[in-house]
């Protein structure tokens, strides 16, 4: 599954430089500058980039000239990676990818041999929005 291989390569380079950030140069609109971004985010943009057959630079160009004022350009970019895929999926899409619940995500992402976090039912009558248990006072 990709899912695993993307994690396992950022996982790889986080240990590499002790960051969760990498820094690259690129080029926005013409000028030089550095992104500082996850290891998943510099790959979704080089996929996008070559299904768009284009370059990051032009990616990250054209977020610029689009982003909302006051936005870091790193935020607009995370936003776009984020439509941009978001915008991609369909329901057979996550049927095939093996979505629909929480615990069957949580099976993927968590191998057996390591403690799972406590799922708490959202909808629970002792739950608030967030899905936190909220003190019932009895």
């Amino acid at each position: 599954m990709q899912e695993f291989s993307i994690l396992e390569g950022a996982t790889r380079e986080i240990g590499q430089t002790g960051s969760a950030l990498i820094s690259r140069n690129i080029t926005v609109l013409g000028k030089r500058t550095s992104i500082r971004l996850e290891a998943q985010m510099w790959v979704a943009l080089k996929e996008i980039a070559a299904r768009e057959r284009c370059s990051i630079h032009d990616l990250c160009s054209l977020v610029a000239s689009r982003r909302k004022p006051g936005l870091s350009l790193t935020a607009s970019i995370r936003i776009f990676l984020m439509l941009y895929f978001k915008a991609a999926s369909t329901e057979d899409g996550h049927v095939r990818a093996g979505h629909g619940g929480l615990d069957r995500m949580v099976s993927r992402l968590m191998p057996q041999n390591r403690p799972r976090p406590v799922l708490v039912d959202a909808l629970a009558p002792d739950s608030d929005d967030a899905g936190t248990t909220r003190a019932t006072g009895t």
